[in-house]
């Protein structure tokens, strides 16, 4: 019997999804306190009650890491939560971060056989509630010491990507720095995500247990200004280097009036907001001005989180995008929040100019409609603009959220690293290996998947790739030791 077979004796007689509680719209939208609350205990129950356990579960495959997601729920169904933790660990070094912020519907979730008769299991709320049982009733082990004859490994980077790499390479044994650019650890985890999304005590205490294996980080490092990879690898005796510095160079839309004072990209609006607390000015000594009325263009997650954070800034807030609501490439559960805040969608909205008042500050954009044509190559179906149908978006604040690419400073400064069109490495697929000797790289560096647990999945496949070159290194000389978590 198939487990799909099994799903539709069965499915009839699950109980519907358990849905996540949230705080009320009216409330949340005043502050920046996390918006979704969690499952207890009884609703984590109910929950993995609906999971089929299948024999070949599909939904293993559809995440990025390989996440043993059957056993971890029955352990929890089961009543052995500490199981479950140890269960999600072995491939998930970041689960309260995961469960949070992952898109577990187009991916676990979507191929949870259940899917195919209504509501799959509801995976990522149980993986956060695990992870934060985990926070409440565990303490981490003591601080693991690398072997002083390990080779050394150099993580640039301390995003989803580093921080998994760089985990996985001291379970393996190795010396491991990470070399963050900025002040605080995290990467896009820390300037990206809002703390009405990722809480920082959730990710401080994530990044606390990546440390506890026995990963050092070093802060204020811009790797290709401050140090070379040369200098590295040459002089500061590291026998491989992860690259993980993310996609943090914001586009444009090259259209006029980008120049005018109250024009953000969303990356300097969000790190203002999340890394640099701008929101607490002038407990926080970083201002961010925002205007009565804010426009967002854009439609990612990165669109929702800066017109959610504009909204609790106390701005008037219009998302303009291109297509339809249908079409957006952000999480549901992101846009349905922040149209319960308050954010207005502007749909089949082209942007054509930003327009100044005397002052040279913008006080609106000139848009043109647009309806919907044939599908280009993202397979959703291409905006085109309606002739003779101009308006105006009054707005004294406009927010560009469409894409990013990497900053170019570290692949200018290594001219053994070769880049696409795109500005991203060059780098084996299977392995992340770069076309520099010893040098691997992952997340949106390299590929723009632009999603923290494909980040997660790079790291993890460049860990195992850098093991076994090491290893290759060593062979006859003693190699390294796998050692268990």
């Amino acid at each position: 019997m198939t487990d799909e077979t099994v799903a539709n004796e069965k499915g009839s007689q699950r109980a519907p999804r358990t849905p996540l509680p949230r705080r009320p719209p009216r409330d949340r939208r005043q502050d920046f306190q996390e918006v979704a609350l969690g499952f207890g205990r009884e609703e984590a129950l109910a929950e993995a009650e609906r999971c089929l356990n299948c024999k070949r579960p599909s939904c293993v495959p559809g995440c990025p890491v390989d996440i043993d997601i059957p056993g971890f729920i029955v352990a929890v169904r089961e009543g052995r939560t500490e199981e479950a933790v140890r269960i999600l660990k072995e491939r998930n070094n970041l689960p309260g971060i995961c469960g949070r912020v992952c898109p577990q519907e187009t991916q676990c979730e979507q191929v949870c056989v259940l899917a195919k008769l209504g509501d799959p299991v509801a995976i990522g709320a149980l993986e956060r509630f695990v992870a934060d049982w985990e926070r409440d009733n565990m303490g981490f082990r003591l601080r693991r010491e690398p072997d002083p004859d390990a080779p050394k490994v150099a993580v640039i980077g301390s995003g989803p990507a580093g921080l998994t790499g760089a985990a996985d390479l001291a379970r393996h044994g190795y010396g491991v720095t990470i070399f963050e650019s900025l002040h605080a650890p995290g990467g896009v985890l820390r300037y990206g995500i809002p703390e009405f999304r990722l809480p920082r005590d959730i990710l401080d205490r994530e990044i606390e247990y990546v440390k506890s294996l026995g990963v050092e980080i070093e802060t204020d490092v811009l790797v290709g200004r401050t140090v070379t990879l040369d200098e590295l690898m040459n002089e500061e005796g590291y026998s491989a280097v992860f690259i993980s510095t993310g996609a943090g160079l914001p586009w444009f839309l090259h259209i006029p009036g980008e120049n005018l004072a109250g024009v953000y990209s969303a990356n300097e609006f969000l790190t203002r907001v999340n890394l640099m607390r701008a929101h607490r000015f002038p407990e926080y000594r970083t201002p961010v001005r925002v205007g009565k009325k804010t426009a967002v263009i854009g439609g990612g997650n990165t669109a929702m989180d800066a017109a959610r954070s504009a909204l609790r800034l106390g701005s008037e807030v219009k998302l303009l995008y291109r297509r339809t609501r249908a079409e957006l490439p952000a999480r549901a559960e992101e846009v349905e929040n922040a149209l319960e805040e308050g954010v207005k969608l502007e749909e089949l909205t082209i942007p054509l100019e930003m327009l100044g008042d005397d002052n040279g500050h913008v006080r609106a954009l000139k848009c043109q409609r647009a309806e919907l044509g044939e599908p280009d190559e993202s397979g959703r179906r291409r905006p085109v603009p309606v002739p003779d149908s101009e308006f105006e978006v009054e707005a004294d604040t406009v927010i560009i959220a469409v894409s990013t690419s990497p900053n170019p400073l570290l692949p200018r400064s290594e001219p053994k690293l070769e880049t696409r069109e795109d500005g991203r490495l060059v780098v084996n697929e299977e392995t992340g290996e770069t076309t520099m000797p010893g040098v691997y790289a992952g997340g949106d560096i390299a590929n723009d998947a632009g999603t923290v647990i494909a980040a997660m999945g790079d790291g993890k496949r460049a860990a195992q790739a850098i093991h076994e070159y090491l290893q290759g290194k060593r062979a006859g000389a003693g190699a390294v030791e796998e050692r268990p978590s």
